[in-house]
């Protein structure tokens, strides 16, 4: 087995064929996506037994910036040689060396969880999926109050929004640490198509945003984008109408389904959801542990 950097649009496609072959219900950034973030710091893995990738890893800044964000992947026909354990000594050796003294994960399946708890990964939050399938989707009205555009019809918009709704809500977010997102993460991460991106305008202010993140892979499946109300304006189904009119986008555009992550305490956002009928479907646990992780040397041929 072999594990190196991925470099090459190759390399990046490899990377993310073993994600959706892993986690086909969760929306892949394409390789412009992944070009689009490369900075110093990240870290791309492929692990390859023979010739053939199997495996993947990733090494970067968490959202808050106060810790690495690991995650190893291995095909399920290759588990339990060694290659899931290999590639997370690298990507952890990576993260000390970038001065990282915590690192953090997530885990979809018990598999997984077991695997993280085995290197003193512990469990600090959870996450729900909700799903929605999509039909024939009426357009809301338009409401007294503000307007709803997209970010296509008024792309000065998208970076008012993150002045105006981004910064002052992504404390309301239940993180120990609120996210550090810069203006720059915020149009290249945050948005990957315009048209399926929608803001609620009252005045020369943006008070909501809301739409989609499209998935190319799966174009019948996309993903609910982040969504905010200033404090001013909850309560006044602003949220409502914004995810609304995304999902009238989506009957549209030929979209199926639309899901959305929800985190343990948000149960405002996890109500609303329920009342536009979203139903519940996978749990995800963030993890975390300190650096440097206990992990046994590789095993080499002959030992």
């Amino acid at each position: 087995m072999t594990i190196r950097t991925a470099s090459t649009d190759a390399d990046y496609e490899a990377w993310r064929a073993v994600r959706i072959a892993i986690m086909p219900y969760e929306r892949c950034p394409s390789v412009a996506e992944l070009r689009d973030v490369d900075r110093p710091g990240r870290l791309m893995l492929l692990a390859e037994v023979d010739g053939v990738v199997v495996g993947s890893g990733l090494a970067d800044r968490s959202g808050d910036g106060e810790r690495a964000a690991l995650a190893a992947l291995v095909l399920p026909e290759y588990r339990r040689r060694g290659v899931g354990t290999d590639l997370l000594r690298v990507l952890a050796e990576h993260a000390v060396a970038q001065g990282y003294d915590m690192a953090g994960a997530s885990v979809d399946d018990e598999e997984s969880r077991l695997f993280a708890e085995r290197f003193g990964f512990a469990e600090t939050n959870r996450q729900v999926e909700q799903v929605r399938p999509i039909g024939d989707e009426p357009w809301p009205a338009a409401p007294p109050a503000y307007e709803v555009v997209s970010v296509a019809d008024r792309p000065d918009l998208w970076t008012a929004a993150y002045h105006q709704v981004a910064l002052p809500t992504f404390p309301d977010m239940d993180h120990p640490v609120p996210l550090k997102v810069s203006e720059e993460d915020w149009a290249t991460e945050w948005i990957n198509d315009p048209a399926a991106m929608f803001v609620a305008v009252a005045g020369d202010e943006v008070i909501g945003v809301a739409g989609l993140m499209i998935d190319s892979d799966r174009p019948e499946r996309a993903e609910v984008a982040y969504t905010a109300v200033r404090r001013e304006w909850r309560g006044k189904s602003v949220a409502a109408t914004l995810k609304r009119t995304s999902m009238a986008w989506a009957a549209e555009h030929g979209i199926t389904e639309i899901y959305t992550w929800t985190q343990r305490g948000n149960d405002a956002m996890r109500r609303l959801n329920e009342h536009l009928g979203f139903t519940y479907g996978i749990v995800s646990v963030s993890l975390r542990a300190p650096l440097p992780l206990v992990i046994p040397p590789p095993r080499r041929a002959g030992g």
